[in-house]
């Protein structure tokens, strides 16, 4: 935390936390959708575009809210409602795109379980609600770890474990869009 000129806190996230929150939320989204796609098919399927265990569009999601919240992050209700709803005009908007402009759809809630208040595949009330539990979840347990665990360890070290992660989540998505260009 840092005073600001009016003697108000507001909170200040390292690059360092940052960049672990977004390889947390890839991960947490790519175990998300290997439990859900294993009740949902009855057999386990390989999610996300990438080689490794990690989904981009959740870690961007899970920095998006994380800094999107930063005001009202001591309200919980507040913090799952606005989750909730940003999460569900970006899924809405990014799929109807994906769709109308490169005729692409990653996802599909019409041949999906738990699809209540189901527009056009492309929102669900399931998708939005884990989002906004999601949120709390990194809010109050991820975030706050994240940062202890920032703040104690040495620089150099934590220099060199973001990097290392940076480049290996750099270098599976441009691989893995090699890949799919030749295939």
């Amino acid at each position: 935390m840092r005073k600001t000129d009016k003697g108000t806190c507001t909170e200040h996230y390292s690059l360092q936390t940052i960049l672990l929150l977004f390889v947390i939320g890839g991960l947490f989204g790519f175990i998300y959708e290997e439990l859900f796609y294993r009740i949902d098919l009855g057999y386990w399927t390989k999610r996300g575009i990438t080689f490794g265990p990690w989904i981009p569009i959740y870690g961007f999601g899970a920095v998006i809210i994380i800094l999107l919240i930063k005001r009202i992050k001591d309200k919980p209700w507040l913090v799952f409602l606005s989750a909730v709803v940003v999460s569900g005009v970006i899924e809405f908007v990014a799929g109807y795109i994906l769709f109308q402009a490169f005729h692409i759809r990653l996802w599909d809630y019409n041949a999906e379980i738990w699809n209540w208040m189901n527009i056009d595949g492309y929102v669900c009330f399931r998708s939005v609600a884990f989002f906004g539990v999601s949120a709390i979840f990194f809010q109050y347990l991820v975030l706050p770890l994240l940062i202890k665990f920032t703040e104690k360890c040495p620089r150099k070290y934590m220099n060199l474990i973001t990097g290392v992660l940076a480049s290996l989540f750099i270098g599976d998505i441009v691989l893995s869009l090699i890949c799919k260009a030749f295939t």
